[in-house]
């Protein structure tokens, strides 16, 4: 609350500081946001990257909940487009093999891909 005794110009200069006080919490505020939201997408996209969904799960909506979206759509008149199947969205990619320790020098590994490493 202003004092009694505060000129217009005083008044002025307070309210410019307070506006600028004012945007600067909010620039902070909508800054730790977007920080958050983009490291919560980078590893949405490194799950996705490596065949996972979030949470590890990848089994496709149960088809009840699908259809009765589809129902819904369609009754609110909203376009229901036909979608591909679960499997064409996220094609199944198998884990890696592990390949076995090396048990010492007899177990020499001459592979193409050991002895054609270009090593710079």
């Amino acid at each position: 609350m202003p004092p009694e005794s505060e000129t217009p110009a005083e008044h002025f200069a307070r309210t410019g500081r307070d506006a600028v006080t004012y945007v600067r919490q909010v620039a902070r505020t909508a800054k730790a946001r977007y920080e958050r939201r983009r490291g919560e997408n980078a590893e949405l996209a490194k799950q996705f990257g490596k065949g996972r969904l979030a949470g590890g799960e990848t089994a496709p909506t149960p088809s009840v909940v699908r259809n009765a979206a589809k129902r819904f759509r369609a009754g609110a008149g909203l376009p229901v487009p036909p979608l591909p199947s679960a499997a064409d969205l996220v094609p199944f990619r198998p884990e890696p093999v592990a390949r076995r320790p090396r048990v010492g020098d007899e177990d020499d590994d001459f592979s193409q891909s050991r002895i054609m490493r270009r090593v710079d």
